[in-house]
C-alpha cells in the first residue's frame, strides 16, 4: 500500500497504490491521468491522456494559449475528474460566470492530508476547494482512497452551501477511457433503460452522426441522421464522428453503473455508485449514464493539430451525471428533468450533500468476455458482474459501507 506525493511536469499529484492498481490524482482540476492495472513489469493505463495536453509545466494564459486550447480546461484535461457546479460549456448563472465543467475541473484543489492507515489496508488523500465567487458560496471536499486487495479507487465527495438560500447545481464524474485500454472492438454496457441523443444547438451538431434529439430504448439500435440504426455498444475506432448520448438511470436500482470491456485484454472498466433505491439520507444518486463518443469529427484545435485539420483524438467518456446532457447549469435549470430524471441537485442553505463513487478494473473470466456484461450488482464485500449465462464475484466494497466509515472517521 502506498500514498505519496509525486510531481509530473509541474503538476503536484498524489499516487495511491496497492498490489493491484495505481491511481494518480492531480491537484490541478482533480484530474486523474492514470488508473492502471499492474501486469508484468508495468501496467495497463485505462485513463485518457490526450495528445494535446499541455506538458510544459507553465500556467495557462488566456491571451497566449486560447488560440490553440480555446479554454483552460482543455490544456489540462485527462482521465476522470469531478464536474461541479457546472457540467458542460461555460455559462452564466445567478450573475456568476461558470467555466466549462465548473471550478472543480479547472481550479487547484488543496491537499489537506494523505497517507496509509496504521493497518496498511487503506491509502487515501483528502482534498478541498472553495468557490471563488461569493454569489455562489459552495465548498467541496473529496476523499480519494484505495483498499488493499481491491482493484478499484473510491471517492467520497461532499458539497456544502454556506449561503442563506438553496442552490441547484450540476454534479458529474467525468470518467474517460483512452489508449492503450480503449481499442476498436471494445464493448459498452450501461444500466440506463432510456436514451436520448443531445438535441440540436450543441457542440455536436457539426461533429455527429446520430439523429439529433432522438429518443430510443435499445443501445444497439441508435438512430442515425441517415435514417438507419447503429449499434453503440461496439466501439468502432476513429470514424470521423463525435456524439453525445444520455441514458436515464432507473430509480429502482440500488446500484448505478457503466462498463467498458476490452475483450482482447480481458478487462472491464466499471464505474459504480449508489442508486436511488435505499439511498442513505443526505446522499446523492446520479441520474444519467452519459456517453461521449470521441471517435473523430472535431476538425479544429486542440483535437486536430490545426484548424480544418484531421481530428486525431480517440477516447470514450463513460460519464455519470446530474446534468442536462453536457449543456451547462443554466440549461439544466431551464430543463429540470430529462427522461424522467432530475438534471440538478439542490444543496440546501447551510447544508450539504454527499456522493459516493467507485471505479474498478476487473480481470474477467473467459466466459464473461465471451458473453459480455449485462448487469452489475452490489453484494456485501463484492461487485457482481452478470453475463448472459454466468456471473463473476469480485472482492470489492461495492456497497460503500467500508468507504463511508473511513471517510467519516468512524
Amino acid at each position: 500500500m502506498n500514498a505519496q506525493i509525486v510531481d509530473a511536469l509541474g503538476r503536484r499529484s498524489v499516487l495511491l497504490e496497492n498490489h493491484h492498481i495505481r491511481a494518480v490524482i492531480e491537484n490541478r482540476g482533480g484530474m486523474m491521468p492514470e488508473f492502471s492495472l499492474k501486469r508484468g513489469h508495468g501496467g495497463i493505463n485505462s485513463h485518457w491522456n490526450p495528445e494535446f495536453r499541455d506538458n510544459s509545466g507553465l500556467p495557462y494564459e488566456q491571451n497566449q494559449n486560447a488560440a490553440y486550447w480555446k479554454v483552460k480546461l482543455l490544456s489540462q484535461v485527462a482521465g476522470d475528474f469531478l464536474c461541479s457546479p457546472n457540467f458542460g460549456g461555460g455559462c452564466q448563472v445567478d450573475g456568476v460566470d461558470l467555466p466549462p465543467h465548473g471550478w472543480a475541473a479547472n481550479e487547484d484543489w488543496s491537499l489537506e492530508s494523505h497517507g496509509v492507515s496504521p493497518d496498511k489496508s487503506v491509502g487515501s488523500a483528502r482534498f478541498s476547494m472553495n468557490s471563488p465567487q461569493p454569489k455562489m458560496p459552495l465548498s467541496w471536499t473529496k476523499c480519494d482512497l484505495v483498499l488493499e486487495g481491491q482493484a478499484a479507487y473510491f471517492s467520497v465527495m461532499r458539497i456544502k452551501n454556506s449561503g442563506s438560500a438553496p442552490l441547484a447545481i450540476n454534479l458529474t464524474r467525468h470518467n474517460t477511457v483512452g489508449v492503450p485500454f480503449l481499442q476498436a472492438g471494445c464493448q459498452i454496457s450501461l444500466c440506463a433503460d432510456r436514451y436520448q441523443v443531445a438535441p440540436s444547438g450543441t457542440e455536436f451538431d457539426s461533429t455527429g452522426r446520430l439523429a439529433l434529439g432522438a429518443e430510443f430504448s435499445n443501445l444497439q439500435k441508435a438512430p442515425l441522421r441517415t435514417g438507419a440504426n447503429v449499434d453503440l455498444t461496439q466501439v468502432p475506432g476513429i470514424i470521423g464522428a463525435t456524439d453525445f448520448v444520455t441514458g436515464a438511470v432507473p430509480s429502482h436500482l440500488n446500484l448505478g453503473w457503466s462498463c467498458v470491456v476490452n475483450p482482447i485484454l480481458g478487462l472491464a472498466y466499471v464505474c459504480f455508485f449508489p442508486g436511488e433505491a435505499g439511498l442513505p439520507e443526505g446522499e446523492v444518486a446520479l441520474s444519467f449514464n452519459d456517453l461521449w463518443m470521441q471517435y473523430g469529427g472535431r476538425n479544429f484545435t486542440p483535437w486536430a493539430l490545426n484548424e480544418a485539420g484531421a481530428d486525431r483524438t480517440f477516447c470514450l467518456g463513460t460519464e455519470n451525471a446530474i446534468g442536462a446532457y453536457a449543456n451547462g447549469l443554466e440549461f439544466s435549470r431551464r430543463n429540470p428533468e430529462i427522461l424522467g430524471r432530475p438534471t440538478t441537485v439542490t444543496i440546501p442553505a447551510g447544508g450539504e450533500r454527499k456522493l459516493c463513487y467507485g471505479t474498478a478494473l476487473v480481470e474477467l473470466t473467459t466466459e464473461l468476455v465471451q458473453q459480455g456484461i449485462r448487469r452489475v450488482e452490489a453484494q456485501e464485500g463484492f461487485l457482481v458482474l452478470h453475463g448472459t449465462k454466468s456471473a463473476q464475484r469480485i472482492p470489492m466494497d461495492a456497497t460503500f459501507q467500508r468507504v463511508r466509515k473511513f471517510e467519516s472517521g468512524s
